[in-house]
């Protein structure tokens, strides 16, 4: 696996200062387009599409400073239609538009090209089922908020708080499926999964009930779940559970991530900062 991820960031700089086609890379990886960029971002710590913006804005940064060509011929060569569009771009990774860096020599910053290696890690096991489901909804109350990677996400929070407790107790009745309880879902997230994206947060039951009128619905497609389960320090153990999940337990078995929501069941313990979880991954057969 490593091998043809790898062979896909050379096709990255082959491609450079040109368009890269995500569906090649995945080609080249032997995944789904999906399941690719859900990999990257767990084993690179950043989107595939950032990545590639930063790569191409550090070449376009070597060649203003050698001030060779116009800077407008090197924002077209680089993707951008204009040299306002190139500016704010290049702004944007270097912290200094790219006129000043001629005319200043100032510093700029550097996106290495990034190759994966195989680390000894998985000294401990990680805890999961492989579960078949039927058609089921996730039945409750629905915001969009913003993608946050580390700590609480407050956007969250403060939308759980501000929920109508009576309400509440009448949808926890709903729940007739598995996971049990309360659940947190995220659905329709940006491709990128980029800091700062939008999300729609479910905060409801697993149901196959009829749905009362004024609630909010999510169906969830029948197919196949990894079921992922820990118990740690809230919230960082859950979020590193994920990050393990991509980065570690992917590469080590036959299956990849599938479009769908991600399901979260946890309990928060009476002291408040640890928590049991299962998280619930839509997979398929590699």
């Amino acid at each position: 696996m490593l091998e043809r991820l790898n062979e896909a960031m050379d096709r990255i700089e082959e491609a450079l200062p040109g368009e890269v086609d995500v569906a090649e890379l995945a080609r080249i990886a032997l995944t789904s387009e999906h399941h690719l960029r859900r990999m990257f971002s767990a084993l690179a710590g950043m989107p595939l599409s950032e990545y590639v913006r930063r790569r191409r804005l550090t070449l376009a940064a070597a060649e203003v400073v050698a001030g060779e060509r116009t800077l407008l011929d090197i924002a077209v060569d680089h993707g951008y239609a204009s040299n306002e569009a190139f500016t704010r771009a290049f702004r944007a990774v270097h912290g200094v538009g790219p006129g000043a860096v001629r005319r200043t020599g100032a510093a700029l910053s550097s996106q290495s090209r990034m190759a994966f290696r195989l680390v000894i890690e998985g000294s401990s096991d990680m805890r999961y089922r492989i579960v078949e489901r039927a058609e089921f909804a996730v039945v409750g109350r629905k915001a969009r908020v913003p993608l946050v990677h580390k700590g609480m996400n407050p956007h969250i929070a403060d939308f759980i708080k501000g929920l109508d407790k009576a309400e509440f107790a009448e949808i926890k009745k709903l729940n007739n499926e598995e996971p049990s309880g309360v659940v947190g879902v995220s659905a329709d997230l940006d491709p990128s999964r980029a800091e700062g994206t939008e999300l729609d947060y479910y905060h409801g039951v697993a149901s196959s009930l009829p749905v009362p009128e004024g609630l909010d619905a999510l169906p969830v497609a029948a197919g196949t779940w990894a079921v992922f389960s820990s118990t740690g320090e809230f919230p960082r153990a859950l979020q590193e559970m994920w990050r393990d999940v991509f980065t570690q337990w992917f590469p080590s078995n036959p299956y990849r991530s599938r479009p769908g929501p991600e399901i979260l069941s946890s309990t928060v313990f009476d002291d408040g900062k640890t928590a049991e979880a299962e998280l619930w991954i839509p997979v398929e057969k590699e």
